[in-house]
């Protein structure tokens, strides 16, 4: 068996990255979110401001079949890659950063189509996080001390644009059950209870032990 990953894709106030960081904290192993862009731009020499600026956004312009065509694994000198426009070498960055975490350690990734990037990988759970848009809606609002009206249109937008980057770059739909090993929603389960559900069915796997 090799390292334990958890791949969290969440809807936008649903409380998805709250559960990822008590995962990680109950199994012992280590959290990517923001971190993963860090770690991007520092494998590829990029500056992480233009990670934090393409971040889970979508783009018209990727082919990514012809991209990955093209792009050869010949590193981030060889020419193939050298030649791309910035948002395709963004994404290609951060895909091989999360191949590469998930083959150094057990951890868990949220977002960034991770999912997809591990795909074929035994030993990865990956986990969708939703909520009812009134239930988000009041979480976005008391956190970010706004309105619920205005909280509720931030987070349909949030969804849209995650949506669409997710679709584009991967061969799934962002938010199917079937695109996902488990679904689960915070309007219905908390916090806690949710972690507990992921760390009981990767214990069925014989993945983890507490």
């Amino acid at each position: 068996m090799g390292n334990r990953i958890f791949t969290i894709g969440r809807e936008f106030g649903s409380g998805g990255k709250q559960v990822g960081i008590k995962l990680a904290e109950r199994l012992g192993i280590k959290l990517y979110d923001k971190e993963l862009l860090q770690k991007a731009a520092k494998d590829s020499g990029f500056c992480e401001e233009i990670f934090e600026n393409h971040d889970e956004k979508p783009t018209n312009s990727f082919l990514y079949s012809l991209v990955m065509d093209t792009y050869s694994g010949g590193g981030y000198s060889s020419a193939p890659f050298l030649d791309m426009p910035l948002n395709h070498k963004i994404f290609l960055a951060q895909f091989d950063s999360i191949k590469k975490i998930a083959e150094n350690e057990s951890c868990v990734i949220v977002g960034r189509c991770a999912d997809y990037a591990l795909s074929g990988n035994p030993d990865c759970i990956n986990i969708f996080i939703h909520a009812d848009i009134n239930d988000r809606a009041k979480n976005i609002s008391k956190r970010m001390n706004i309105t619920e009206s205005k909280a509720k249109d931030m987070a349909l937008k949030q969804d849209k644009q995650r949506a669409s980057y997710y679709n584009y770059y991967t061969s799934k739909k962002w938010g199917d059950s079937r695109s996902y090993d488990m679904t689960l929603n915070t309007s219905k389960l908390t916090v806690d209870q949710c972690v507990d559900l992921i760390i009981q069915f990767s214990n069925l796997r014989g993945m983890t032990q507490e």
